[in-house]
C-alpha cells in the first residue's frame, strides 16, 4: 500500500493514495473512516471533496467484487454489467453513509450493492416468475416453431409442435403461455383509440404517491423540531429547505463550516434518536 501526504498540505489534509483499489480490505476500513470524517466537512463540488469521494469508491470496490462473485456462472459480458450496477450501489452507500450511524461501512454498503444487482436482474429477466422447466420449454418451442414454419410455410399447429418436441399437447400449450411471462408490455403502449386520440395503459392506472408514505414521519418529526432551539431550527431550515451548503450556512451564522457540520450532525442525531424512540 502506498500512502503519502502531499508536501505543504494543511493540517488535516487527506493522504494521497497511489492506487486505492490495491489497498487491503483491513486497511481500507481504517482509511475509510478517515476519508468519511473529512468528507463530512468538505465543500461539495470542490477538488478535495471529489478526491475523497472517488478514493472511497476505489478503496471499497472489493465489496462490489465480493457481491458479484456469487454470479460467477454468468457470461463475461453480463458480469461486467453486474459489477457496473453494483458500483452504483456502492456510490449510493457512500453518499448516504454517516459515521454517526456507529456501524461499519461494509455492513451499511453491502445491502445497497446487492439491492442494485437484484434490481438489475429484476429489470432484465423474466417479467413474471416462471419455473425453469417452462423457461427451457420456451426456448425449445421457439426453435421448433421456426423449424416447422420454414418447412411447412405456415404456422405449425400444437399437434405438429408436440410431435417434434416429444411433448404432450398440454405441455406445448403451457410453454406458449409461459412465453408471455418473458416480456411485459410498456405502460406507454397504445391500447385503444378514443375521440381524443390514442390512449396508453398508464392513462388508466393510478400513480403511487410516495409523499404519502412520509406523512406519518412528518407528523412524528414536527414536535421534535419544535423542541429544538432557534439556531438548530434555523440550521435545519437552511440546509434542507433552502438547500444551502454548509459553507453558506456558516456565512449566515458567522461561524466556520466545520462548526456548522458539528451542529448539524448533533441536531440530526438528536432527531434520529427521537424518531427511533417513537418507532
Amino acid at each position: 500500500m502506498t500512502v503519502t501526504t502531499a508536501a505543504g498540505a494543511q493540517a488535516g489534509a487527506l493522504p494521497e493514495i497511489a492506487d486505492p483499489s490495491q489497498i487491503a480490505p483491513k486497511d481500507a476500513r481504517e482509511l475509510s473512516r478517515l476519508f468519511f470524517d473529512r468528507l463530512a466537512v468538505l465543500e461539495e463540488g470542490t477538488p478535495e471533496y471529489q478526491y475523497a469521494r472517488n478514493t472511497l469508491i476505489e478503496m471499497n470496490i472489493t465489496l462490489v467484487q465480493y457481491a458479484a462473485s456469487r454470479f460467477r456462472s454468468r457470461s463475461s459480458d453480463e458480469m461486467e454489467d453486474i459489477v457496473q450496477v453494483g458500483t452504483i450501489g456502492l456510490i449510493k452507500a457512500i453518499d448516504r453513509f454517516e459515521l454517526t450511524r456507529e456501524v461499519e461501512f461494509t455492513s451499511f454498503a453491502v445491502p445497497y450493492i446487492v439491492g442494485e444487482i437484484k434490481r438489475f436482474f429484476r429489470d432484465t429477466s423474466w417479467a413474471v416468475h416462471v419455473p425453469r422447466r417452462l423457461q427451457e420449454a420456451r426456448v425449445q418451442l421457439a426453435k421448433a416453431t421456426e423449424e416447422l414454419r420454414s418447412r411447412l410455410g405456415r404456422t405449425p399447429t400444437v399437434k405438429e409442435l408436440s410431435q417434434l418436441m416429444s411433448l404432450s399437447e398440454d405441455e406445448v400449450i403451457e410453454a406458449r403461455l409461459a412465453s408471455n411471462g418473458y416480456n411485459s408490455s410498456s405502460l406507454d403502449a397504445t391500447i385503444n383509440s378514443t375521440s381524443d386520440g390514442e390512449s396508453a395503459l398508464a392513462d388508466f392506472i393510478g400513480a403511487h404517491d410516495h409523499a404519502l408514505e412520509l406523512v406519518e414521519d412528518f407528523n412524528a418529526l414536527a414536535p421534535m423540531i419544535a423542541q429544538l432551539d432557534d439556531r438548530e431550527r434555523r440550521i435545519i431550515h437552511m440546509r434542507f429547505v433552502d438547500e444551502l451548503t454548509q459553507a453558506q450556512i456558516g456565512e449566515h451564522l458567522g461561524v466556520s463550516q466545520m462548526h456548522v457540520s458539528r451542529l448539524l450532525n448533533r441536531t440530526l442525531a438528536k432527531l434520529r434518536e427521537g424518531m427511533l424512540a417513537t418507532s
